[in-house]
């Protein structure tokens, strides 16, 4: 069986996130400037239904096969690792099926009752699809990052980035020039909805073609001698009994993660539309028919965009360290367990913190360099990009200890920190949305505090349980100190250039500056990033 350490496998992933998410960019973006406001707040509500069925049917499933063929391959039971793997394909294939089907009927009730937006019933429907593609992709996926070979997930990955940018982006924009034509077919529909749920069609697409990749490596798996493969109905059940005792758990958690969503869409929308908007209209001068919407819209295609960029590559330590993690913890070898978490956090801080607060000081230079075309979309989300740039740094923080506490037996504890962290969103949104001069970035300000007190509850409660303690200021201190030197080095380089340079140039300038200054402090101040990032034997 191909193997790779955590750090190689970590890598492995996190170059393959950085393709992926750049892809992705090229995706969302142009997408977010041919939509707008209007277009995207179809997009976002769409979304907010499918993130939650996703993370039951799929989120979940991954970590489940994962960590249990880690663990089989740990005892050298091979004969059980293809028995998970066979158990699971079967089972979730018949789940991700219902799933969909479940999606296409329940569309037109979420969109007209939940989110008060009936013309985004489409965007659901054509979200369906990938709920079955991607309960298969999950089995796939888990089985080869629980043998520590994170190449399949990452090529599979980037043709779903490469599929989701032709498909998607085609699809839309062959709606917006030909509406006319098309809007015969799906009368009482508009332009944005349709051409939103084109996009999201395109979306599916990409997740069948990454399901696809995945099933080509099937002639090249290194497949072991199997003694006996016949499952009896007994072991089978016990098979998905050990896999949902897994699954179950990190779903409702990622569930409960993606509450964040529906609470930005029961709370957003019906909050700015009790504001008179000639109070709103002082501050905003936009020009549109549905204000709430637009904000909505505007905010979940711009400002959260750009605020899941970081968290969703750095992400990808949690599937590398897994394996490694379950391996230390069952061997009792808690100094191993300290090196493997210690090595993860440091490499999250040396992305998290210098990305996230370039996010909070240059979030309107950041927007307006990405979407050029969209002033109005900029001046009511950028003001919640910019209180949620610091939130990027709890949030990447958080996801890769809570796969280290799944690992170590103890999956509960996610479910349980995130449900504190979704009430805290709940009451900021409710609170700040409700003070008229907060309403618009409220629930920016609110995110975060959100991941603040996720992380903190995370951090203390993996020390409580492991008895590994790890001394996050020596870590983080020489990274903090490098971040704020350039941070402070890009806006003073973005200001003054800007004035004699385009507004582009002087952003990518000052940023170039910044992180160079950032490299030379870590350099100065004694930080070993080689010592960081070494490899060492898999276990």
């Amino acid at each position: 069986m191909r193997k790779q350490t955590f750090i190689q496998g970590s890598i492995i992933l996190i170059a393959s996130a950085l393709i992926v998410k750049l892809i992705g960019a090229l995706f969302k973006i142009p997408l977010a400037n041919m939509l707008g406001g209007d277009g995207m707040n179809y997009f976002g509500c769409g979304y907010s239904l499918f993130l939650p069925v996703y993370a039951i049917m799929i989120n979940g499933l991954s970590p489940a096969v994962s960590k249990l063929t880690a663990e089989r391959v740990s005892k050298l039971d091979f004969n059980s690792v293809e028995k998970i793997r066979h158990v699971s394909l079967i089972s979730f294939s018949i789940i991700g099926l219902i799933g969909s089907v479940l999606m296409i009927l329940l569309s037109k009730i979420f969109c007209t009752y939940v989110a008060d937006n009936p013309n985004a019933y489409l965007c659901v429907i054509t979200l369906a699809p990938s709920v079955v593609f991607g309960c298969i992709c999950s089995v796939y996926r888990g089985y080869y990052e629980g043998l520590c070979n994170m190449i399949p997930t990452s090529i599979s990955q980037l043709a779903e980035a490469i599929g989701k940018l032709i498909f998607g982006l085609t699809f839309c924009n062959f709606i917006i020039h030909n509406y006319d034509s098309i809007s015969k077919y799906f009368p009482n529909t508009d332009i944005y909805s349709l051409a939103s749920a084109s996009a999201i069609l395109g979306i599916s697409l990409s997740t069948g073609l990454g399901l696809l990749i995945l099933i080509m490596f099937e002639p090249f798996r290194n497949k072991p001698k199997i003694k006996n493969l016949n499952i009896s109905k007994d072991e089978e059940k016990s098979l998905l009994k050990e896999i949902f005792s897994i699954m179950i758990p990190i779903a409702i958690g990622s569930l409960v993660t993606n509450l964040t969503t529906l609470i930005d869409l029961a709370t957003i929308i019906r909050f700015i539309d009790k504001i008179p908007i000639d109070i709103l209209s002082k501050e905003y001068n936009v020009n549109t028919d549905n204000f709430s919407g637009f904000v909505y819209g505007s905010y979940t295609g711009l400002a959260i965009t750009i605020f899941n960029l970081v968290p969703s590559v750095t992400n990808m330590l949690s599937k590398g360290a897994l394996p490694n993690v379950v391996t230390s913890w069952q061997n009792k070898d808690l100094q191993s367990l300290q090196k493997d978490v210690s090595d993860m956090l440091s490499i999250t801080f040396l992305i998290a913190i210098p990305s996230g607060l370039g996010i909070t000081f240059l979030a309107k230079p950041i927007l307006i360099f990405l979407y050029p075309q969209r002033i109005d979309e900029i001046a009511v989300s950028y003001e919640s990009l910019a209180y949620m740039g610091i939130g990027v740094i709890f949030l990447c923080l958080s996801f890769p200890l809570f796969s280290v506490l799944q690992g170590i037996n103890r999956p509960d504890l996610p479910i349980k920190i995130m449900l504190v962290g979704v009430i805290v969103k709940l009451i900021g949104n409710i609170v700040l949305l409700s003070v008229p001069s907060m309403a618009v970035y409220g629930a920016g300000i609110s995110t975060t505090l959100c991941y603040f007190v996720i992380f903190i509850l995370s951090f203390v409660m993996f020390t409580k349980v492991s008895k590994v303690k790890i001394n996050l200021i020596k870590i983080s201190l020489p990274i903090l100190y490098g971040s704020i030197l350039c941070s402070i080095s890009a806006i003073i380089c973005n200001d003054i250039i800007s004035k004699y340079q385009s507004s582009k140039l002087a952003l990518m300038l000052g940023i170039l500056i910044g992180g160079g200054i950032y490299l030379v402090t870590l350099y100065l101040m004694g930080f070993k990033l080689v010592d960081t990032i070494k490899f060492r034997k898999s276990k």
